[in-house]
């Protein structure tokens, strides 16, 4: 009897501390999701404040893009190293170490009264996203093992990547119109010290692999210096043209670092990027996709902002309340709606589906005219784009992830973040540039400014949408692995290969 006694009350604390692990879990992916939120967030609610900050800081119109680019070339640089860095010494380290820098970088940034301070503050911000945002999918997959639990934490995740880009918009035009610019910046002053505090009692630090065969120093710099000079030549198309001496030098300088990072990792014996991660066909082609949907979504996003106030003449708080629908369609969809249909129906028919709506989205929008009302085709053209993204992105995740083991999840991480940030910056320039020579032609030809501008906004919507549909190629034929059918199974929690049982 004292031993069936003995069992229940072992039996009992058991489940409650699977409970409490399970609620610590939950409550992790919330401080995680919310230091996402904030770098998210970052992207766009400075764009909404860049004409005040232009007038009070004195910046010209060539200098006021530093305020953008200085934050996307480090971030867009350094997420690859501190993905791997977090495999090699621990995610959740790497995570808090990013989420410090960028909320001192934010302060410096809210307090800055010079050009030189502000642009400075920016590109120490970016460092900083790049760390917290490179091992976010990681601590995701380490955490939730099982197919249904990881299905509805990538939901949670990608409500807060798709969606907070438009709660951004809003609530940089009403911090602007009702404080000041500088509190678009301090804003994040309180998220982040509450996210670091929760992060560092919450989060499981993963063991890393180490560093006792020596880092890759060498492939460090060359795969940083790499992305560095590729996004610094695509945010400088817009001032210089694709066929510049600036853009096709730059553009070159990155692709022969880039040569050479992969000839050296293909080398050495403990690369920072081990080339093995590149045979991951689900990682691979998922990343590709992603590439696809992110161009067709910022002709969306970016795009559609300046055709809202260019165009309809809307005020910065008005364009943030119009994205309101994909918002809100993105978040109900997370609410764990794409996790069941994804249980049911498995990630690629709800992927087919998803991208198909952004398609027909992007279409209807090429029908918005210089004289359109918000309701019906704007309303129901971000509605349809919304829920083709909120059922697009998390399958995408979930794929992507699936087949990497453990020991490379801070890698692919930073793998799947690069996929989307490079082709959001490569996007934005190739569209943005397309849409402004199409209109600098039909106004020089005698059309009306605005006509001009909604032909060119026209074109990039057209070839955005051009762009998922090739998603959706690049789906069926790379990724037919993953339509076998509903994903009811349980992804294993620990992946053996041979290099994890070295590391141990």
């Amino acid at each position: 009897m004292t031993m069936a006694f003995m069992k229940i009350i072992f039996d009992k604390v058991t489940i409650i501390a699977s409970t409490t692990a399970s609620r610590r879990r939950w409550i992790a992916l919330v401080v995680v999701c919310l230091g996402q939120l904030m770098v998210v967030l970052d992207s766009t609610i400075v764009n909404v404040a860049l004409p005040t900050i232009q007038r009070e800081l004195h910046f010209s119109q060539a200098n006021l893009t530093w305020v953008i680019n200085a934050f996307l070339i480090t971030f867009g640089s350094f997420l690859l190293l501190a993905g791997r860095v977090g495999d090699l010494i621990g995610r959740k380290r790497v995570f808090l170490a990013g989420l410090a820098v960028f909320t001192i970088a934010s302060a410096l940034c809210g307090f800055a009264d010079s050009q030189t301070t502000l642009i400075l503050a920016r590109f120490l911000q970016g460092f900083g996203g790049a760390m917290s945002s490179s091992v976010i999918l990681a601590i995701i997959v380490t955490e939730f093992p099982t197919t249904a639990d990881r299905a509805k934490a990538m939901s949670a995740y990608m409500f807060v990547a798709v969606a907070g880009g438009s709660i951004g918009l809003l609530a940089g035009g009403a911090i602007t119109q009702a404080i000041s610019w500088h509190w678009i910046f301090f804003i994040n002053l309180p998220i982040g010290a509450l996210t670091l505090l929760a992060g560092a009692l919450l989060i499981d630090e993963n063991k890393g692999i180490g560093l006792g065969k020596g880092i890759d120093v060498l492939g460090s710099i060359l795969v940083t210096a790499a992305m560095m000079v590729g996004v610094f030549a695509i945010v400088g198309v817009t001032q210089y043209g694709w066929g510049s001496a600036h853009t096709l030098g730059f553009g070159g300088a990155s692709l022969l670092l880039g040569a050479g990072f992969l000839a050296l990792e293909s080398r050495i014996a403990n690369p920072i990027m081990p080339l093995r991660i590149l045979r991951i066909r689900s990682l691979v082609g998922s990343s590709a996709v992603r590439g696809c949907l992110v161009t067709g979504m910022f002709a969306t996003f970016f795009l559609g902002a300046l055709y809202l106030q260019h165009v309809l003449g809307y005020s910065a708080l008005k364009t943030g309340l119009a994205f309101l629908p994909m918002t809100i369609c993105v978040g109900t969809l997370s609410l764990g709606i794409t996790a069941r249909l994804v249980r049911r129906f498995g990630p690629m028919k709800v992927l087919f589906s998803g991208l198909t709506a952004v398609v027909a989205g992007l279409l209807l929008l090429t029908q918005a005219g210089v004289h359109s009302g918000y309701f019906p085709d704007i309303f129901f053209a971000y509605v349809i784009v919304g829920l083709g993204a909120g059922t697009s992105f998390m399958p995408l995740l979930t794929i992507a992830m699936a087949d990497v083991p453990k020991p490379d999840a801070g890698l692919a991480s930073g793998i799947v973040n690069v996929s989307m940030q490079g082709s959001a910056a490569l996007g934005l320039a190739v569209l943005g540039t397309i849409a402004s020579s199409h209109s600098k032609a039909l106004e020089a030809a005698g059309s009306s400014t605005a006509s001009a501008l909604t032909a060119g906004y026209h074109l990039s919507f057209l070839i955005g949408a051009g762009c998922a549909a090739v998603g959706i190629v690049v789906a069926f034929v790379v990724l037919r692995k993953h339509a076998t059918g509903p994903a009811e199974q349980e992804l294993p929690a620990d992946v053996i290969s041979d290099f994890e049982l070295e590391a141990a």
